[in-house]
């Protein structure tokens, strides 16, 4: 498909002089250890990539990994006949920093996104801005979250590397208010992870039209709470327990946005109709992959942003903990990739793999150089080719205590106007229905900011150290290859290996708050 010549993507309204001018900008400046178009458009045959994501989807909760209720037929099926990646993990057990790994290949502390509404930083490098560069058309659909996406904040979709947006600041529902490339907000009517996928398939006609090879994010809404579906969606869950109706849960109410009690029984039965509805729009993004000749050459990636959430996780649970734990339940996501160019072959791969490695990958993908500065994923690509049986580094997890480091003094990396959002969504959250992002600047590395729920993985062993670490009970080392309940706490039996992993993280976190200071920049 793509064996003529490439062009620059900018704004497809772009006028033919503002084209000129940005195309000579580019061919005189470059950010990435002096690379040029030329290097990532050499070759021939580059592949495309879709990237999509669910909201709060744990790794539980998918047909293929055998939950007794949900309905996910394209995941499972994409499980059986391209990449399955049984245990990939969510770079923070929430959403915000998730994304922030996934956009940059760096762990989301090194840029102060600690948090859910924490921003990103503008100096951070994303595969976005890499891939845009190197001559690929870029667009983002859905949830965005790392700044508002607004025209004129400097944390935008546009602003980190895509050219085209359909996205909202936070989560949405069914007809859901988005900003189209940071104009005013507009209600789309239906339901939106359909609405997403139609609105990708039109920005990669375009991409079609051009002949150019394209880089698609697709960030849902689904199945982030409040819930909502089809009825036909709705129907299939119509035969849930009625035991589940005995139990209650707290969650956002679709009519007023505050916090509701509501029987277990029917939020299941919403949350799963949102997962089947957002399966069904990944399959119909492989029958145009299909019905275009662009499935063979594109790499498609689904993934979870974190573990399922306290108000859903009480059926088919098999791993230990939730949304917002360091356990295997709040970290561990559902991962399944296609590629049949690359992947002709079905395989279940084991090696640990977290969201912090898609850039790395994509990068290695496309012959670009990585950025200069520290990274906390690596390539995959030797997983995608089944050359890799253990991963090369460990994994690293930290939830910040941010409000031990930072204060009503602390000093606003970015003016605080420019973090406000502009696209409404159903909770309520500081008597608002928008949302405001913050991120601080850090000068000094302290003893008491090494704090905080933290771990280290590697290929064998999970390190687990809770917020008071000089109490030891709050120490634990469980064996994942025996043990991925994490049932058998090893601390005290294996003294050597708790001390040599606690200071490979210590290590690892002096060199994440350097980061924190600007360093890399």
């Amino acid at each position: 498909m793509y064996q003529s010549k490439r062009r620059l993507y900018m704004n497809f309204t772009k006028p033919p002089v503002a084209i000129t001018v940005l195309f000579l900008m580019f061919f005189v400046s470059s950010c990435f250890q002096g690379r040029n178009r030329e290097s990532i458009t050499g070759s021939m045959d580059l592949p495309n990539f879709v990237l999509l994501m669910g909201d709060d989807h744990g790794w539980d909760e998918v047909g293929y990994n055998g939950h007794p209720h949900v309905k996910t037929p394209v995941l499972d099926e994409m499980a059986t006949q391209g990449l399955r990646f049984d245990r990939f993990y969510s770079g923070h057990p929430s959403c915000s920093p998730t994304r922030g790994s996934f956009m940059t290949g760096r762990h989301p502390n090194r840029y102060g996104t600690f948090a859910p509404n924490w921003s990103i930083r503008p100096e951070e490098i994303t595969i976005a801005q890499i891939l845009s560069k190197g001559g690929y058309a870029c667009g983002h659909y859905g949830k965005w979250h790392l700044g508002p996406v607004k025209s004129n904040s400097p944390t935008s979709p546009g602003a980190m590397g895509f050219q085209e947006w359909l996205s909202h600041d936070n989560f949405f529902e069914l007809n859901p208010v988005l900003s189209r490339n940071g104009e005013t907000p507009q209600e789309f009517k239906g339901e939106s992870s359909q609405i997403l996928i139609d609105e990708a398939i039109k920005f990669i006609e375009k991409t079609r039209d051009i002949d150019q090879p394209f880089f698609v994010v697709v960030w849902y809404g689904s199945p982030h709470e409040p819930y909502s579906g089809l009825p036909e969606d709705l129907g299939l869950y119509d035969d849930l327990p009625q035991s589940y109706a005995l139990d209650t849960v707290a969650l956002t109410s679709n009519e007023t946005g505050e916090r509701v009690e509501r029987p277990l029984r029917d939020v299941l039965r919403e949350r799963y109709a949102e997962i089947t509805a957002m399966d069904r729009s990944i399959g119909v993004m492989r029958d145009y992959l299909r019905k275009t000749d662009l499935h063979d050459n594109t790499l498609l990636w689904y993934c979870g942003d974190n573990g399922t959430p306290a108000s859903a996780a009480r059926t088919g649970m098999t791993l230990r903990g939730q949304k917002g734990t360091m356990y295997e339940g709040g970290i561990r996501v559902p991962g399944v990739m296609e590629w049949p160019k690359r992947i002709p072959h079905a395989d279940v791969n084991q090696v640990i793999s977290v969201t912090s490695d898609i850039l790395p990958t994509l990068c290695e993908i496309t012959g670009t150089p990585l950025p200069d500065r520290p990274l906390d994923g690596i390539s995959l690509v030797p997983v995608i080719d089944g050359t890799m049986q253990n991963r090369s580094q460990p994994i690293f997890f930290w939830s910040v205590e941010s409000n031990k480091v930072f204060n009503e003094d602390s000093q606003p990396y970015i003016d605080p106007n420019l973090q406000e959002g502009t696209t409404p969504l159903v909770k309520m959250m500081d008597g608002k229905y928008t949302r405001s992002f913050r991120n601080y600047r850090y000068s000094d590395i302290s003893p008491e900011d090494f704090g905080g729920a933290r771990v280290i993985m590697d290929n064998q062993y999970k390190l687990i150290i809770d917020e008071e670490s000089s109490d030891p009970s709050s120490i634990e080392l469980f064996d994942l290859t025996n043990d991925q309940a994490e049932s058998n706490n090893l601390a005290s039996a294996y003294p050597d290996i708790v001390e040599s992993m606690q200071q490979k993280l210590y290590d690892w976190q002096q060199s994440v708050l350097t980061s924190l200071t600007g360093a890399d920049y």
